[in-house]
């Protein structure tokens, strides 16, 4: 069982819960989810965040699968965009949001803006836990 609220001691969120809580015996620790496709390659032209997040959502739904979990089983998620800019954030937001994978960030969510991620030209990873 997931349990999901928000306090009315603090601000009403932008679609994700403060509080998630998990009766699960198990739990799926994914690794973060970058914008590669089969072949390791950064998808996208440079500066491409909706084809990297498109990318990443194809990823973090495979890997979900593989552990035989959903985005509805998502307790926890972080989301690092490569962008100093309160606007691309919201737009990877939106996005993310409006993809099967939607369901992951009702939960505990984090969205970060960062310098930089690992793979060079990366712009978007998504790192999920997941009850099972």
């Amino acid at each position: 069982m997931i349990e999901k609220f928000n306090p009315p001691t603090v601000h009403e969120p932008a679609g994700y819960s403060h509080v998630t809580i998990t009766s699960a015996g198990r739990l799926a620790h994914l690794a973060g989810q970058c914008p590669l496709d089969l072949s390791g390659v950064v998808v996208g032209e440079p500066g491409d965040f909706d084809a990297q997040t498109d990318q990443v959502i194809a990823n973090c739904l495979a890997v979900l699968a593989a552990a035989g979990a959903s985005p509805a089983d998502v307790v926890r998620s972080i989301i690092y965009v490569v962008s100093p800019d309160s606007a691309v954030l919201a737009g990877v937001w939106r996005r993310l949001n409006a993809s099967p994978l939607a369901p992951a960030f009702t939960t505990a969510s984090t969205l970060l803006g960062v310098a930089s991620l690992g793979y060079e030209g990366q712009l978007i990873e998504v790192d999920l836990t997941a009850a099972l």
